[in-house]
């Protein structure tokens, strides 16, 4: 018997991101090549055109799986019925800006979303935020949808997970399938911590650890770290935009492993609501190694976390308590 439609809402849809993520979903690339689904596309009044031609292309495009396009301006529109909310349309920081004045502009963004989702999404709406800062976009959303359970409600740190496992694919000649287990711990910023000491290979011999066939603790502790943090500008550099294709694939990723599940023995990086796990302060949304079943992520626990590990897990969390506090005094 055919599935019941899935409605999924992408919020700044006309931008970039959306644009590479919209053709994703509607082709089963998020939740399956047997799931239909209604596309709801948010964005701004000034990109309206913009949006009714990404809706066009959409049609044009004669996706099987896609029953539906609900492409509009206004937020009750976008937020009604959805059952999944990738959150991407967020205000970008711009040349002379200060954090605290691009945290206040989010945080009001996030805010009327947030409260729309409360009224108008699906009982168990799952939400990703993707826009930055994420973290704490999505601790935002949090506040101002409280009957949004807090483990619905998720930041993208899965493209830096994808980014360290090309990194080390790269590195060692192997096929990206074959690496697993990376970390992204801590924020969705050039703080993050990419971490390989959990991390394995397939070979023709069996799982091997990556830093054993690495073989060079120097490069895995020092440029291969700081290649993922500051993969971002470097495309920005390169592109003269910001990544929009791997950040659109790697939104794919998180929904569909939350959704459909993780492959035994597998975990990916997941930004999440912490419990107080590996002693990071309960109350941040904070990337963890992650396992999905039945729809819901649970945190790894048990990993050993050696002192250079410590003191980065400590570092990341510092500045997600700083981002925390600055985006609360934006909305007294």
């Amino acid at each position: 018997m055919a599935k019941e439609p899935v409605r999924v809402l992408v919020t700044g849809a006309a931008g970039q991101i959306g644009y590479a993520l919209v053709p994703m979903i509607a082709r089963g690339i998020m939740l399956g090549p047997d799931q239909p689904v209604i596309l709801h596309m948010l964005d701004i009044p000034p990109a309206a055109e913009s949006l009714n031609g990404v809706k066009m292309e959409l049609v044009d495009a004669a996706f099987p799986l896609l029953k539906g396009v609900v492409a509009t301006t206004d937020v009750v529109e976008a937020c009604t019925g959805v059952s999944i909310a990738v959150m991407v349309g967020g205000f970008p920081r711009k040349e002379g800006m200060e954090r605290k004045d691009v945290m206040s502009k989010n945080v009001s963004i996030y805010k009327s979303q947030a409260s729309a989702l409360e009224k108008h999404a699906a009982a168990n709406c799952k939400v990703l935020v993707v826009a930055n800062p994420a973290n704490t976009n999505a601790l935002i959303l949090k506040e101002f949808a409280p009957s949004i359970h807090e483990k619905n409600i998720t930041c993208l740190t899965r493209l830096d997970h994808n980014r360290a496992l090309g990194q080390i694919s790269e590195r060692l000649n192997v096929q990206v399938s074959e690496v697993k287990n990376v970390i992204i711990w801590g924020n969705h910023s050039s703080t993050q911590y990419p971490d390989v000491n959990h991390a394995t290979v397939k070979t023709s011999a069996g799982e091997k650890a990556v830093r054993e066939l690495v073989a060079d603790d120097a490069w895995l502790n020092g440029e291969f770290i700081s290649t993922v943090q500051q993969r971002g500008a470097a495309i920005i550099k390169a592109r003269k935009l910001s990544s929009a294709l791997s950040a659109a694939s790697a939104a794919c990723d998180h929904i569909r492993d939350w959704v459909l599940g993780t492959p035994e023995g597998t975990w990916v990086s997941m930004g999440v609501y912490s419990d107080g796990s590996y002693n990071v302060p309960a109350g941040l949304i904070y990337s963890f190694p992650v396992t999905c079943q039945n729809g819901e992520w649970k945190i790894v626990q048990g990993l050993n976390i050696d002192e250079f590990s410590r003191k980065k897990l400590d570092l990341t969390a510092e500045e997600l308590s700083e981002e925390k506090a600055l985006a609360y005094s934006c909305l007294s």
